[in-house]
């Protein structure tokens, strides 16, 4: 049987991270190493850990640090560890702050937890997790104008609607006829574009919108 990953969960509501441990920490998949209520009790209860977490699942609207600030100390301490953000909020602004600080996933908190758990599984299989109102917000910045191929790619455009739609990679990989392999490739690379241009070219399409 394979070995069960190592879960760490931050979310200061009671109520929901009480139904992220109730719903993940029985899962088979996971772990449940250390589950805290902002990022300071995170780092604090760390070294306590029964082992270092693989998967951080994090709010953003923490008490304290948010769950962005947060990133880049998780990571500082957790080099192999991948971070994914949950949040209410689905605007492209904290999108973009959120991929550069080293997020590999960005849910809404409206997300199933049945698909909560689908997309940190993904995470371990190379793929980066994101809710199709997100999406929406990547098409919305994007679209308008034509896109600079140091941007996204028609074809990168094509999947990241698909996502919208809120299609599976396994029903993106059917729809576009290319392999899930390629698919969680595309993923990454609209990922790594969004974090390197985030800023620079958000501006820019604002200003031409």
């Amino acid at each position: 049987m394979p070995t069960a990953i190592p879960l760490a969960i931050i979310e200061d509501d009671p109520s929901i991270r009480q139904s992220y441990v109730t719903y993940l920490c029985a899962q088979p998949e996971f772990d449940c190493v250390l589950v805290a209520g902002s990022v300071e009790e995170f780092l604090e209860e760390l070294p306590h850990a029964s082992q270092p977490p693989r998967l951080v699942l994090s709010d953003i609207g923490l008490p304290g640090l948010t769950g962005i600030e947060g990133v880049s100390r998780i990571k500082r301490l957790l080099p192999k560890a991948d971070v994914v953000l949950i949040t209410v909020y689905a605007d492209a602004d904290r999108l973009f702050q959120a991929l550069c600080a080293g997020a590999v996933g960005y849910l809404l908190k409206s997300t199933m937890l049945r698909d909560v758990k689908a997309g940190l599984l993904e995470v371990l299989d190379g793929g980066s997790p994101m809710s199709p109102a997100i999406a929406r917000h990547v098409v919305r910045h994007f679209q308008p104008a034509p896109a600079p191929a140091e941007v996204l790619t028609p074809r990168e455009l094509q999947l990241v609607q698909a996502i919208e739609e809120g299609l599976s990679y396994r029903l993106v990989a059917e729809r576009l006829g290319i392999s899930l392999n390629t698919v969680r490739t595309y993923i990454r690379r609209v990922y790594d574009k969004l974090e390197i241009n985030s800023r620079g070219e958000l501006a820019g399409r604002r200003r031409s919108s």
